[in-house]
């Protein structure tokens, strides 16, 4: 069971992963990441590590993405859409690409670890209990002002970014 909802997040993940390279809108490409995290923090908790899985959408999906965001609605993104990176050139990213993905269906298949039914990650101990502790108990206050100061960051950059009519 827990083997089918891995390959499930797995082949979400590179497809996401994949539609983040492909698409055209930087926006696009940035909520594609987004659910790429998403489905590496679900894998986390499959792994029995889920501290890792808050951590990585706290971290990852939480402040990173924002950043982003923030970045990709400073520039002028209109402009940058309608270039390519470099015309011509993708037959040598697409054969690299071919040649990565091979490599890891052959390391996928091959591995012993695959095919493994316990948990590849070991159960946490208690140091990591206590860290979830601290972080969740003793410093929620703090936590909490550090995400609404960054969705007032992100609002101000909307309204930043945002172009005057006429």
């Amino acid at each position: 069971m827990d083997q089918g909802f891995f390959l499930l997040f797995a082949a979400a993940s590179v497809i996401a992963a994949l539609a983040m390279v492909l698409a055209r809108n930087p926006v696009h490409s940035a909520l594609a990441l987004m659910v790429c995290f998403l489905q590496v923090s679900a894998i986390f908790v499959l792994l029995d590590a889920p501290l890792l899985a808050v951590i990585q959408i706290f971290v990852y999906v939480g402040a990173i993405m924002v950043l982003f965001l923030f970045v990709i609605m400073m520039i002028d993104v209109r402009e940058a859409v309608l270039q390519r990176f470099v015309p011509g050139s993708n037959l040598p990213a697409l054969a690299l690409l071919a040649l990565l993905g091979s490599e890891m269906l052959a390391l996928v298949f091959l591995s012993e670890r695959f095919s493994a039914t316990g948990p590849v990650v070991l159960r946490a101990d208690d140091a990591v209990r206590a860290l979830s502790i601290t972080l969740f108990a003793d410093y929620l206050l703090p936590f909490e002002t550090a995400s609404v100061i960054l969705l007032a960051a992100l609002v101000g950059a909307i309204v930043l970014a945002r172009k005057e009519a006429g």
